[in-house]
């Protein structure tokens, strides 16, 4: 791969919205949006391996210890396939033994996703993460065997139709600080 083409898949790779988008709104537990000035940041993209073509229309596929940081983001996977039509990515697939994702939400709360498949859709605003994911925040945790998130209307799905059980833990709110002497 020439220097050009090496230097032209970040610059292409960093309109993946997956980051931002993904992270801020996935999970139930999260009372926070992912932290807002990630979307802004550039993104860093390494792996053993990449093999496609960067003609705006193609699958490029990062293979080997695939590594994505835009701020406080960083995604960890075996395999990313990074979908793009008309120049512009419109779905990634990461994978592996277990896909991480890690980000810092806006309130400085921690999440963690990690899944053996998560698969996010940027045409539909839809993200499914399948095979054990775990979703962890200081707020609780879910896991089963598949999730699908719509971004657009919120929804949440997991479970059913043979993709096992869902658990989940809630942990209280936090004691808020109490009202100075003399207010309710």
């Amino acid at each position: 791969m020439s220097l050009s083409a090496a230097d032209s898949m970040p610059a292409r790779c960093a309109r993946l919205p997956l980051v931002a988008l993904f992270a801020a709104a996935v999970f139930t537990t999260v009372p926070a949006f992912a932290r807002e000035s990630d979307r802004n940041q550039p993104m860093d993209i390494e792996s053993d391996h990449q093999e496609g073509t960067l003609d705006g229309n193609s699958i490029n596929t990062l293979s080997g210890n695939v590594v994505i940081k835009q701020g406080t983001l960083d995604i960890r996977a075996s395999k990313a396939d990074i979908h793009q039509s008309g120049g512009e990515v419109v779905r990634a697939v990461l994978t592996g033994s277990q896909a991480v994702l890690k980000q810092q939400m806006d309130d400085g709360s921690p999440m963690t996703a990690k899944a053996d498949r998560i698969d996010y859709n940027m045409s539909t605003d839809v993200v499914v993460l399948t095979g054990n994911y775990t979703v962890t925040t200081p707020r609780g945790s879910t896991s089963g065997q598949r999730l699908t998130y719509d971004l657009k209307s919120g929804r949440l799905e997991s479970g059913g139709q043979g993709s096992g059980r869902v658990k989940m833990t809630i942990q209280p709110k936090s004691a808020q600080t109490p009202a100075p002497a003399g207010k309710p």
